[in-house]
């Protein structure tokens, strides 16, 4: 997937425990473990609002954009890019 999350760098940047961070946002240390582990299918921008908040960061600082040489553009990637 080429969505990369680094969460565990903005951890340890600031110091924070997943325990910590998981409580002050509100969500279960098992879903903000399923985040880091780039396994999540997806995330609430109120989750990623509050992880920020706390984090003092910015979206961009917790998620990156990868992609491959090869990966295809879906169909409504692709729809979106011609004139």
């Amino acid at each position: 997937m080429p969505i990369i999350v680094n969460l565990d760098v903005m951890l340890a940047r600031r110091k924070m425990a997943s325990k910590d961070l998981a409580t002050a946002v509100g969500i279960t240390a098992q879903n903000l473990s399923i985040l880091k582990t780039g396994k999540a299918k997806a995330i609430r921008f109120s989750t990623l609002a509050a992880i920020c908040r706390q984090l003092d960061c910015q979206p961009g600082d917790v998620l990156e954009f990868l992609p491959g040489p090869d990966e295809p553009l879906d169909e409504a990637e692709g729809e979106a890019q011609q004139p």
